[in-house]
């Protein structure tokens, strides 16, 4: 299965939208579009929605990190939302639930950035 990214910028957020798998053989493209996205509009924050990501592995993982650094840099911040129980599992093992604000949707995620219209 391949991996469908949509890019949305709200204010000053960019929201993220995967679907399908996050993997090795697609997180480089992930890494790219995010940082081209990050470089051209004025992004403070980013909303990572996986809804219908269906799968992720470590690899999706470092570029998740990676662009968490990227932002925090900024002074910005992260949120994930819409997170299905296999990846939300992956994201507790791996800690990354210590540093990254968890919402149930992506409404309550730009709310929590107070950049909701």
């Amino acid at each position: 299965m391949s991996l469908h990214i949509e890019l949305e910028h709200h204010r000053k957020a960019l929201i993220v939208r995967l679907k399908g798998e996050l993997d090795h053989h697609t997180a480089d493209a992930v890494k790219t579009r995010m940082e081209e996205a990050l470089m051209k509009g004025n992004t403070t924050h980013i909303v990572l929605s996986l809804k219908e990501l269906s799968f992720m592995d470590s690899s999706g993982l470092g570029v998740i990190l990676g662009r968490y650094k990227q932002i925090t840099a900024r002074g910005g911040k992260m949120v994930v939302c819409d997170v299905n129980p296999s990846v939300y599992r992956l994201f507790e093992m791996s800690g990354l639930f210590k540093i990254l604000s968890i919402q149930d949707n992506e409404r309550q995620a730009l709310t929590s950035l107070e950049v909701v219209s």
